[in-house]
């Protein structure tokens, strides 16, 4: 009975009932092993066999063990009506047919083995794209680009991590720029020098990690940049502002475009030196010296405020000034940032011979402009202009400040009213020498006139 061979359909359920039978039996009497495979075999067929004719996978189970009320449905019958209420509304039963009733092919066998419900899409499985052909598919994939360390690219900015931002640069995998690397000082967020959404240039400064993920540097093309204008800043010999970002016995740290510049004490005011309390605060400064390939940037406040003051400044004009040193041929004067040299020959109408004598350092003077170099940003100083008497400046110097602009005032209406009287001295003397070749020439013409 168990060796069985189940050619036909009607068949199977007194097959069914004779797999049963054998089961009961063998509760009571063991059976060899051969033939409870068999059964096993002859089970699963069944069920397969209950797939074939469109019945549930549970129905040939059924069958085969007895179940009362259990019956195989038609082909092509439809499911009972509680397994179509426990159908989701996209879901729809997989149907198949049998090329060979009784036997079946591999494909066949899989079908019944792990066919069931299949998910259907309202709008079917290409929806609104249903028109997208391979051409067009073709058309929009584009080769992805491969990159190597030192190679230049533009990304846009897809998100922000807490110490850096992941940057789109069209490969399989979002690239990575820490805050280190963002700019040429380090922002606290990364916020505060990149938006979302934003394209940028950045340069690849590794491989790829095991992730396929690359490492990206804007710092670099920054640091780039910032050297070539300050070198041409330099050429241009522009006055810019630089921030103090610390301070030293030799002078202070300052930040212009993004590089780190030194300022020497000598550089910064005439007769001071920068302290702490200038951290933070913008001076106005120029390019001493530019070097690129050492690293090496020198700037100079004095020469700003000199080259800006001394544009404004003529001869003759009257400005206050502290001594800020004395030496044996004069003292320099500081006049708004701008040191002048004011000489020991220029200080009185008399005669000096310790010049700290008459104006220490610390002094509060007032002084005329006799001269200045606006080319190397010297200035020259004199107060001997300022006396209304010879020797003021030593005997009573507080005279010679308090009238110092009306001192200066007839100053250059004497030193104008000399100027005309060259002009018409050398007038006089262009007229003489020309009646003087002139007369020659009138007293030949009545000769000729005779000798005709």
């Amino acid at each position: 009975r168990c060796g069985l061979q189940i050619s036909e359909r009607e068949d199977a359920r007194k097959t069914a009932a004779l797999v049963c039978c054998a089961f009961r039996d063998h509760r009571t009497t063991p059976m060899p092993m051969t033939k409870l495979i068999k059964l096993s075999a002859l089970s699963s067929l069944l069920g397969a066999e209950a797939a074939f004719i469109g019945s549930t996978p549970r129905c040939g189970h059924d069958v085969a063990c007895g179940v009362p009320g259990a019956s195989t449905p038609a082909r092509g019958s439809q499911l009972p009506a509680v397994s179509q209420r426990r159908t989701a509304p996209n879901m729809a039963a997989a149907a198949f047919d049998i090329s060979n009733p009784g036997s079946m092919t591999r494909d066949e066998r899989l079908r019944s083995r792990y066919g069931g419900f299949t998910y259907q899409p309202e709008d079917g499985w290409l929806g609104e794209a249903g028109d997208f052909s391979y051409d067009d598919l073709a058309a929009s994939m584009s080769e992805v680009p491969t990159f190597t360390r030192g190679d230049t690219t533009t990304g846009s900015v897809i998100g922000f991590e807490p110490n850096g931002a992941l940057v789109d640069i069209g490969v399989k995998s979002s690239a990575y720029v820490s805050l280190q690397e963002m700019a040429l000082v380090k922002p606290d967020k990364p916020e505060n020098c990149l938006e979302v959404g934003g394209s940028y240039e950045f340069v690849i400064v590794s491989r790829e990690d095991e992730n396929g993920q690359l490492m990206l540097s804007r710092r670099r093309i920054l640091f780039s940049q910032a050297w070539e204008k300050v070198a041409q800043l330099h050429a241009d010999d522009a006055v810019i502002e630089g921030e103090v970002a610390a301070v030293n016995r030799g002078g202070a740290m300052m930040v212009v475009e993004g590089l780190r510049a030194f300022l020497p004490g000598s550089h910064f005011l005439a007769g001071q030196t920068p302290t702490e309390e200038f951290i933070g605060k913008k001076l106005s400064i120029k390019f001493l010296d530019v070097d690129r390939e050492s690293n090496r940037l020198v700037v100079s406040h004095r020469k700003a405020v000199v080259d800006t003051q001394i544009k404004d400044l003529n001869v003759g004009s009257v400005l206050k000034g502290v001594i800020t040193n004395v030496k044996p041929y004069g003292a320099f004067v500081d006049v708004g940032g701008m040191s002048g040299l004011l000489h020991i020959s220029q200080i009185s109408c008399d005669h000096i011979s310790n010049v700290e004598s008459i104006i220490p350092v610390g002094t509060e003077i007032k002084c005329m402009v006799i001269s200045q170099d606006k080319g190397k940003g010297r200035v020259a100083l004199s107060t001997k202009t300022l006396e209304e008497e010879p020797g003021d400046m030593i005997n009573n110097p507080q005279k010679v400040f308090d009238n110092a602009e009306a001192t200066a005032a007839k100053y250059q209406e004497r030193i104008e009213a000399e100027r005309k009287a060259r002009e018409e001295a050398a007038q006089d003397v262009i007229f003489g020498l020309e009646s003087v070749f002139s007369e020659p020439a009138a007293d030949a013409a009545p000769a000729t006139e005779a000798a005709a």
